[in-house]
């Protein structure tokens, strides 16, 4: 009976060690966004789906490329898309575009994906964050998944509507590692 309990208690433990490890993230690919909604969101990048696009995200976050760039276009129940210098939807960063990394990865509530035009290849600087579940769950499959949010959708679900917002909400600093 005690052995048992014992072999019980030992195999739980293994268990949740096991489940903990695999849930640290590596702090190598950990996005902070300290936003201008009031917080900070903590984004799980993930290079093992989309090295390419996590590697840029890196490479500009580095550069200092994101701190201060609006939310320009925010659907209600579906996303909130930044990352272009022009505030337009049209910009992008001075390097070239990024090839199309798609998955299975199902997009839901704090997916971070690339946003992109008609070409699967055009990602360049631009992403989105899902607001639910269902809202982005078409995109699965059609736009490269480079994050999950993992802290902080409250500070996202507060970025001001709009294509674009009559007043956007920004990043006031992005950084990757740190």
């Amino acid at each position: 009976m005690i052995k048992k309990f014992m072999l019980t208690l030992f195999g739980g433990l293994l268990i949740m060690t096991a489940a903990e490890e695999a849930q640290a993230a590596d702090p190598a690919n950990v996005a902070k966004m300290e936003v201008s909604t009031g917080g900070t969101v903590v984004i799980e990048l993930l290079p093992d789906i989309a090295p390419k696009h996590v590697e840029r995200i890196k490479t500009l976050a580095g550069e200092g490329f994101y701190d201060g760039i609006v939310f320009h276009r925010v659907i209600s129940g579906f996303m909130a898309q930044t990352g272009d210098p022009t505030g337009t939807g049209m910009g992008g960063s001075q390097y070239p575009d990024v090839p199309a990394e798609f998955s299975q990865y199902k997009y839901k509530r704090g997916t971070v994906g690339m946003a992109r035009s008609q070409n699967p290849d055009s990602a360049n600087s631009q992403f989105f964050i899902c607001f639910t579940d269902t809202g982005c769950s078409f995109l699965t499959g059609q736009y490269t998944v480079l994050g999950q949010v993992t802290e902080g959708m409250e500070f996202i679900d507060k970025v001001a509507v709009g294509e674009p917002p009559a007043n956007p909400d920004k990043i006031v600093k992005f950084t990757v590692g740190e």
